[in-house]
């Protein structure tokens, strides 16, 4: 199943130095895109969407086709060339504290083809494994599950938060458990990035 034709795909990482980059990795509906918009509002900085939810959707709205292997390095490529401009932006803004809070990431995008797929395209997980985050945040399942159009698991969050928090174990990616109500969720990150400087490289 490996055999995608990546050559077309532009999939490397650039994000200013003086950005501090935040993932917000999890299971489905467990709050990562609230979080991303109420740190964004927080900070006065900017959140970047997950790029899978619009391309599917798009699918879902023209076809009534849902995603297949062939669709995966497409997503990759849109989620980071939208992470990529976003972060120029903000390595532009006039604030002494440059956040921008990533809602999925391209490791995401790798665990799910490995949890539906039990593989995963080359070009896709080499980018997943190499980009990096200033912090890894891993949201809880401790929000009500919310139907739409792509979400198809409700009862297996719990599990796939478990693979989730395993692969970045596995992949030496340390991350944060992040749980509670939507305040609560908040003032943990906004605690953690007050400390940041000391996890941060020289």
């Amino acid at each position: 199943m490996n055999g995608n034709d990546a050559t077309v795909y532009n999939l490397e990482q650039h994000t200013p130095k003086s950005v501090i980059n935040v993932a917000v990795l999890g299971a489905e509906s467990t709050g990562k895109t609230t979080l991303c918009r109420d740190l964004a509002a927080h900070f006065n900085s900017s959140w970047v969407s997950e790029y899978m939810r619009t391309y599917l959707q798009a699918k879902w709205d023209d076809e009534r086709l849902t995603c297949t292997w062939e669709d995966l390095l497409p997503i990759a490529q849109g989620q980071i060339t939208l992470e990529n401009t976003l972060a120029k932006q903000v390595a532009q803004m006039p604030h002494a504290s440059q956040y921008l809070f990533c809602d999925t990431s391209l490791f995401e995008l790798m665990v799910y083809s490995y949890w539906y797929y039990g593989d995963c395209p080359t070009a896709l997980e080499q980018a997943a494994l190499a980009h990096h985050y200033d912090l890894i945040l891993l949201t809880d399942v401790d929000t009500p599950w919310v139907a739409d159009d792509l979400r198809d698991s409700p009862h297996l969050r719990d599990e796939i938060s478990s693979y989730f928090a395993s692969q970045l174990s596995k992949h030496q990616k340390p991350f944060q458990r992040i749980g509670g109500d939507r305040k609560e969720r908040v003032k943990q990150v906004v605690a953690k990035l007050a400390n940041i400087d000391n996890i941060l490289p020289d």
